[in-house]
Parts: C-alpha cells; structure tokens; sequence
C-alpha cells in the first residue's frame, strides 16, 4: 500500500546520497514489550531508565511519531520481516506467515547476506529454516543476560568477517517482557490479597536466575503510568518494570560495544525499536497509543547528523522491510504494503505521512477481538468490532502479575476505578481521542457534539485505509459505520 496523505518535511543530514552501499551491514535491535515514555530521550518520568538507548539517539535520528503496526509479539514481527498488515502476511495472531509471502531474512540471504537472530526466534519467521543461518534463543541468553548477548553477538561478528559477507543480524531482547525482575518475590504484593500467576524460566546449565540489572528501581522513585490507577501493587509492579526496562539497556549497550570492538561501527546501520507497550491493561494488545507508539532511533554513521529529530512524518512498522531493502539497494520484496522511509533520512519531503493504520486480530488465546485504529499527530479513533456489551476482554497480561488484580481488588470500593475496570473488560464499539489533551485516552469523545465533523473525517480515514489494504473487516465496519 502506498500511503496517501501530503506532509512536508526536510531532515538535517551530513551529506545526500544514492542508493546502494557496498559491504553495509544492519543491526536491528528489538526491545520486547517497552513503552515509548520509559525511555529517557522520549521523555520518561523516571530518571536513569535508558542510558545506552539514549547514547544511541544522540548518534542518530529518532521519530517521534513511530507506531507499531500489531501490538502483540508475533504479529508485529511478521510486519517487520513481510513489510504487510496481518491480514495480507497471514499472521493474524500467533500464526506463521503464509508460505506465499517473502520474508527479510530470506530475501537477504538469497542475495548473499550473512544473516542472525538473538532472542524470540519462535516469533520470527519460525516456518522459515533457511531465514537465519545463525540462531539463538532466549534460553541461550538467559533470559536477559548481557554477558551472554555479548558472547553470541561477538561469536556472530566474527563469523560475518570470516565469511566476508556483510550481514543483517536482529537483536530481541527478553526484557521488559514478563516476568519482570523480581517478580518471583513473595514480598511484591503489598496487600497479600492479590495471587499473580508466574511464569517458570528455564536457563542456561549453570545459571538459576537472570543477571541482576545495572540498576534497580524502588517503588518511591518510578511514576504510575497515567492510564493506569496509581495503587501500592501497581506501583511495585511498574518498578519492577522499570528494573527490567534498565536490563534491556545493558544488553543494548553491549551489544553495540561488541559491535565497535569488532570494527563494524562505521559501515553498520543500527535501527532500535519495541514491539509494543507495557504488558498491562490498556497498552499491550490494544490500539491505544501507548499500545503502538514507539520509540525508532536510526544510527547511520556517516549520513544522519547525531542528534537528529524527525517531528513531522508519522512512520509505522510495515515501513522496515522496504527501507531495509532500499537502504541495501535490493529491489522491493513482492506484494508489500509499506513503503521506504530512505528518502526521509535522504533529507526529502515524502507525502502520504499524516496517519498511522493500526489493528488486533487475535490473541494468544486464539480468540478473535477485532480492533482497527487510525491516528494522526493528535487524535485517534478506535473501532472495536468485538464490543458487543456482552464479551469480556480478556488477555494473559489481566491474568499475571499485580496490575490488573489490584485494580480488580480496588473496584470493589472504588468506582472511579471500577469504571476502569468495566471499560477494559467490555470497551463500546468506537473510541475517539484527544492524545494531545489526553495522552492517557480517559475521556472519550466519540459522543462529544462539537467532534462530530472530526469523528466522521476519521470514519472515512479508517474506510479507506481498510479499503486500500483489502482488509477484510471492512464489511463488518461498513455495517457498525
């Protein structure tokens, strides 16, 4: 799908250049379940979270208006790796990619990249046995080890100059993702009434817990997510999140030293990105903001001026694969909806960059809860075609850890809370917000009088954006509009 809406804008850059680039590698990090406002350079409230994602920014260019396309682990990967929405890859949910789509790593190495994987390996591409020639999971790294990133990413590297091919290697951290550090404690709940259902890890022979972070947050220093209510168990679980969000930093942090000790520094471009927000109520698997917006910060060394801020173009996960390939020089991978965003970090003004088209299909659980966006800078409608005031959401990140029993726990006394919980469990079937004025999407205006005009533009938006994409929800959409 080509993207349709004008928007002008012109990126400071060293010097222009023309495709393609001879011997350049990509590194491609992946921080797992992050949300946009936990990291220091995005404006986090808590001091200390990310210094090495912001070391990162300040060498390059971020977007401040980058969405994921799914936000849930498997799908928003098979965006990144097919350059098309779900419902034109097949991977609706925790699905493969059809055997018809090409996919990334694949195409990569037909054209003779060396090409790895670090982390989530069941999540991208699984079908494909021929995508990465070299392959470790989250047990090998412990889970969140950066000693052990550091061993594979150096093992990596040292393969690539041994074949003397360039290479594309993708970095999937472990954290934030749950279980978060510390969550095991029997001290986390400061009520006693909540009972969180944990995971059980296994690890590396050797290794019976995953390495501390660099620094461990306390429940008095962090700030409660707004959209969240701010209750003691709620707020030792955001520590221990932010605890995690720091140890996903280690492990950027040396990978890219490893990086630079093995001389690729200067002709590697680093993409860095989460796959989604926080697995709790309201952000993980939903099409709220902090559901899909992300961080995505691109180091070019050479090309993008440090420090770079792009401000103006809305960008989405569907536009990796076709910038990947068009930064390489490789011809765009058949039956792709994104588009190159080469042209913006080439200083260019690129139409077709004011909205951002977002959507849930199904869940972990196989169930089907049907959700469309679409935003611009400022507002954003939601249609939740599963919204019947009947059907209960209900997803893994309600069911582990503290948040969402204690928001359950403190419905029962108090209402404003109890709204909260009542609108998560069951939602309406449009959604309208203000994330200017609303960046926690509180207020709904979907009935609000003196929005109406506004609404019914966003209605149009999201038909059309549905209708260029072949989405097949639109039927169902057609009769709720």
């Amino acid at each position: 799908m080509i993207n349709r809406y004008a928007v002008l804008f012109c990126i400071a850059v060293s010097s222009p250049w023309s495709i393609a680039f001879d011997n350049l590698n990509v590194l491609f990090i992946n921080v797992d379940d992050m949300n946009r406002d936990s990291v220091g350079v995005y404006g986090a409230k808590v001091v200390g979270t990310t210094p090495n994602i912001d070391k990162l920014a300040a060498e390059g260019l971020r977007f401040e208006h980058a969405h994921v396309t799914a936000a849930i682990c498997q799908p928003t990967r098979a965006v990144w790796m097919t350059g098309r929405y779900p419902h034109n890859n097949g991977a609706l949910g925790f699905d493969e990619i059809r055997a018809d789509v090409p996919t990334l790593p694949e195409t990569l190495r037909q054209k003779g990249f060396y090409t790895g994987i670090l982390g989530k390996t069941s999540h991208v591409v699984p079908s494909r046995k021929n995508a990465f020639e070299y392959s470790r999971d989250q047990q090998e790294t412990a889970w969140g080890s950066s000693d052990r990133y550091g061993e594979f990413v150096a093992e990596f590297l040292q393969n690539a100059k041994q074949t003397d091919r360039p290479f594309f290697l993708m970095v999937n951290t472990h954290d934030p993702h749950r279980p978060f550090h510390n969550s095991t404690s029997k001290a986390q709940s400061k009520s006693g009434k909540v009972k969180p259902k944990l995971g059980k890890l296994k690890y590396p022979k050797g290794m019976d817990q995953v390495p501390a972070p660099s620094r461990i947050f306390q429940p008095d220093e962090i700030v409660v997510p707004g959209f969240l209510p701010n209750l003691p168990d709620i707020r030792a679980e955001i520590a221990m999140y932010y605890s995690s969000v720091r140890r996903a930093d280690d492990v950027v942090g040396r990978v890219l030293s490893e990086l630079q000790a093995a001389g690729f520094d200067d002709n590697t471009v680093v993409m860095l990105k989460s796959d989604h927000g926080i697995a709790v109520p309201f952000a993980k698997t939903n099409v709220y903001r902090h559901s899909t917006i992300t961080p995505w910060i691109v180091r070019w060394p050479g090309k993008l001026k440090p420090g770079s801020h792009d401000m103006e173009h809305l960008v989405s996960g569907i536009d990796f694969a076709p910038t990947i390939l068009d930064i390489l020089g490789i011809a765009a991978m058949e039956g792709m909806d994104g588009r190159s965003l080469l042209p913006v970090l080439n200083g260019q003004k690129q139409d077709g960059r004011d909205y951002v088209y977002t959507q849930i299909n199904t869940i972990a659980s196989k169930v089907d809860y049907t959700m469309r966006s679409i935003q611009g800078k400022r507002f954003g409608l939601i249609w939740n075609a599963w919204s019947d005031g009947k059907k209960e959401f209900n997803n893994m990140a309600m069911r582990r850890g503290l948040t969402w029993n204690a928001m359950v726990d403190a419905a029962q006394t108090n209402p404003a809370v109890a709204a909260r919980v009542k609108h998560f469990q069951y939602r309406v079937p449009f959604e309208f917000y203000d994330y200017e004025k609303d960046p926690d999407a509180l207020d709904n205006l979907i009935n609000d009088p003196a929005s109406k005009e506004l609404i019914q533009s966003y209605r149009s938006e999201l038909a059309e954006s549905m209708r260029a994409t072949d989405d097949p929800a639109l039927t169902r959409f057609k009769t709720d509009f």
